[in-house]
């Protein structure tokens, strides 16, 4: 199963606040819903622990998250891989940082999951609107984290 999504997320705070964020992997693992665990390896991976439910189904899914800041071509992407309850998931996702040019910044975002196993097979559509909710709720997060840190990231 193939899922496709986009968004924007509105940050109230300066692309420098961005950059600093997402170039903190512990904080942005812990911008993923329902997150349990994390654990970093380095400054561009780590391991989280999600607590996940699709219909009747529920779990812990076990991810492997690379974040791959490049503030020079102005966007950030992420890579997941991972699952739990037999089934495996791929997730890439990536946002252009725009400068809004009055102190805010527009996250421009796109994702693509595969998933493959008996979530995916029993899921089906209502795993389309999770995985879409998720995605919206950690760049959500994402957002808020950065507007509440404003200036402050170091």
């Amino acid at each position: 199963m193939k899922l496709n999504y986009s968004g924007q997320e509105q940050v109230k705070a300066a692309p420098a606040v961005v950059w600093a964020f997402v170039q903190d992997p512990e904080r942005v693992a812990r911008c993923l819903p329902d997150v349990q665990e994390v654990v970093v390896q380095d400054a561009n991976h780590m391991e989280a622990t999600v607590q996940v439910g699709v219909g009747m189904v529920r779990g812990k899914f076990k991810f492997k998250i690379e974040v791959l800041p490049d503030q020079d071509a102005g966007r950030v992407n992420v890579n997941v891989r991972g699952g739990g309850l037999g089934s495996v998931v791929d997730l890439t996702a990536g946002a252009n940082v725009v400068d809004n040019g009055d102190g805010t910044t527009t996250l421009d975002w796109t994702g693509e999951a595969s998933m493959r196993g008996p979530v995916a097979s029993v899921g089906g559509r209502m795993l389309d609107v999770q995985a879409k909710k998720l995605i919206e709720k950690t760049f959500e997060n994402m957002g808020t984290a950065m507007s509440a840190a404003g200036g402050t990231l170091a």
